[in-house]
């Protein structure tokens, strides 16, 4: 039955715009043609590779250099039309490419490709929900220019906005809640979409913990623009709203030197506070590492045992003097973050952004990364998302997806490509993951070939994954189109205990009445167009127009679906 249905809604909109896809339904009668362009995994052996098609390579053979879109290496171009159905690539081939902001430094995150299930029924990463990535991509647009493909993380994009996922109850011993879903690809008829989403639930007020917060405020030379250290300021004095009197703030300043501006004070003594803010100034170089081992000191010494404890570094990049690799510096905070202490790293303006440095640095430290650009911004970040950066619900969050191989041929994870897991890791729980805080929310798309069914054929795509059959336990039910599993920590865990482990099932049965819901209809379209901001070669065939239908006419359900349907129509002039 789900395919039959399947069948119907691919034979009703072949040829059809992602726009008009969206509106027909399954009943209609229409001709049986199928795309040329695909090819047919259903009887495929590893290795093989019919003519024309999409070549499969061993994962022990995987390169930049064989294919240039695997993690790590940088995207090719897209080929996005618009609604002339002229290409847009090609356009952007032929026309000089609109200024970017200079001095920002980027690392590619990749492409997934797809994974043929046989080899690999496994995928498994951590989880994120860090919002620096479309935060340069809202800085960019509103400066009148393109965000560099490079720093375009897909899951930011699709994790930055509200979802109606079921919320878990307050008192729940699970701290969140899996909400599973597939349909039709709404941008590929012969591929299905599935989307595992997780939404944590937000503690009542009364369990709130004191707080004990570090502000480390790099007050370097070039911490000296109005949308840099005037911004970090703001963020300080509008913290003070939202904490409890007998919580406490300190402050660390770096440049080429430290020093310690504010020792740990209540928040009661909030004049002298306010004063020590004020009264910060931009000079020298950045020595950010020094300032990193004074600020967990400062956190150490007014620890809070079952409070919260944070450090929040404010900068706009770089650090340039002392310990300035990545990697050495994410040896210091995975170091410090035994203290029980966590990281979060916040990046002010443009033109000195380390960016990957400071993703790696938030992540070691178990906190988050965001990028704030303008006083709105900063007013927004505080008001809507420190508290719950703040206030974690779970720790070192994996999850693993299990494909049926009988069922899925082949799948493709959407973005997830710099925390990704190896398999055998997933319960190994001294493993580092990502952290959930009240409230988040982490959604994860996939693309689906289900078995007897086509997998696209895409010029300039990384080579499909492939090898011998996998000969591990599988958990799946026979039954099951997919299980997901998720495993985490208390809030209190340390390293060396043991995490907890829960699990969700999604039967083939689910694509019988399987429809395009405008929570998917949105999570699909804004990846797809992360997927053209990228220069993914899997933004072939994207439709400008009925993307812009989409954000269009979800632009009243809230602000930030609003704001970006405005971003999309400036970033659209541009592309």
């Amino acid at each position: 039955m789900a395919r039959n249905m399947l069948e119907k809604f691919r034979r009703c909109t072949a040829g059809l715009g992602w726009g008009a896809a969206l509106s027909i339904a399954f009943s209609c009668a229409c001709s049986d043609d199928r795309d040329a362009r695909s090819l047919s995994v259903d009887a495929l052996a590893p290795g093989d590779t019919p003519a024309g098609a999409l070549p499969t390579v061993g994962v022990d053979r995987e390169s930049c250099a064989d294919n240039g879109l695997l993690a790590g290496c940088y995207p090719s171009a897209p080929a996005a039309v618009n609604s002339a159905g002229s290409n847009v690539a090609g356009e952007l081939a032929a026309t000089p490419e609109p200024p970017r902001p200079s001095g920002d430094d980027f690392e590619a995150p990749g492409t997934n490709p797809f994974v043929m299930t046989d080899f690999d029924p496994l995928s498994t990463f951590a989880v994120d929900v860090d919002t620096a990535s479309y935060d340069v991509f809202r800085r960019d647009i509103e400066d009148g220019v393109l965000p560099n493909p490079a720093s375009v993380r897909l899951e930011e994009y699709v994790n930055y906005f509200s979802y109606g996922y079921p919320a878990a109850d307050a008192a729940a011993e699970v701290p969140f809640s899996i909400s599973l879903g597939a349909a039709p690809s709404p941008l590929d008829a012969e591929l299905v979409l599935l989307r595992v989403g997780i939404q944590g639930k937000n503690p009542p007020p009364e369990e709130k913990r004191p707080a004990n917060l570090v502000f480390l405020v790099d007050v370097s030379g070039s911490m000296n623009q109005s949308d840099k250290l005037p911004l970090a300021q703001q963020v300080l004095r509008q913290a003070l709203d939202l904490l409890e009197p007998n919580d406490t703030v300190s402050i660390v300043t770096y440049a080429a030197d430290t020093g310690v501006r504010l020792e740990p004070t209540p928040v009661s003594d909030r004049e002298r506070i306010a004063t020590e803010i004020a009264e910060l100034v931009s000079s020298g170089g950045t020595n950010g590492a020094s300032g990193i081992n004074l600020a967990y000191e400062q956190a150490e010494s007014a620890f809070i045992q079952g409070g919260i404890n944070h450090v929040i570094l404010c900068t706009d990049g770089d650090f340039n003097v002392g310990i300035s690799d990545t990697g050495a510096l994410v040896e210091l905070i995975e170091q410090k973050r035994q203290t029980g202490v966590t990281f979060t790293a916040l990046g002010f303006g443009s033109g000195n952004l380390n960016d990957a440095m400071l993703e790696a640095i938030s992540n070691a430290g178990n906190g988050f990364y965001g990028v704030i650009s303008s006083e709105a911004q900063a007013a927004r970040y505080v008001d809507e998302r420190l508290l719950s950066t703040l206030s974690l619900i779970a720790r070192d969050v994996k999850v693993q997806v299990e494909f049926n191989a009988e069922r899925v041929a082949a799948y493709r994870l959407l973005g997830y490509e710099n925390r990704a897991i190896a398999d055998e890791d997933f319960r190994d729980d001294v493993v580092d993951a990502g952290e959930i805080g009240a409230g988040h929310r982490v959604t994860a798309l996939y693309e689906l070939a289900l078995q007897g069914d086509d997998l696209p054929s895409i010029d300039g795509a990384p080579a499909a994954t492939t090898g011998p059959s996998f000969e591990g336990e599988r958990e799946v039910a026979v039954d099951d189109l997919v299980q997901v599993k998720l495993r985490y920590k208390h809030i209190d865990a340390s390293a060396q205990d043991a995490a907890l482990e829960v699990a969700a099932s999604l039967a083939p049965s689910a694509l019988d009445a399987a429809s395009v819901d405008p929570d998917l209809a949105w999570a699909s379209a804004v990846a797809a167009f992360s997927e053209v901001l990228k220069q993914s070669p899997y933004a072939r065939d994207v439709d400008l127009d009925t993307l812009g239908a989409v954000f269009e006419a979800q632009s009243t359900r809230d602000d930030d679906r609003a704001e970006f349907y405005t971003l999309f129509q400036r970033a659209r002039e541009l592309l």
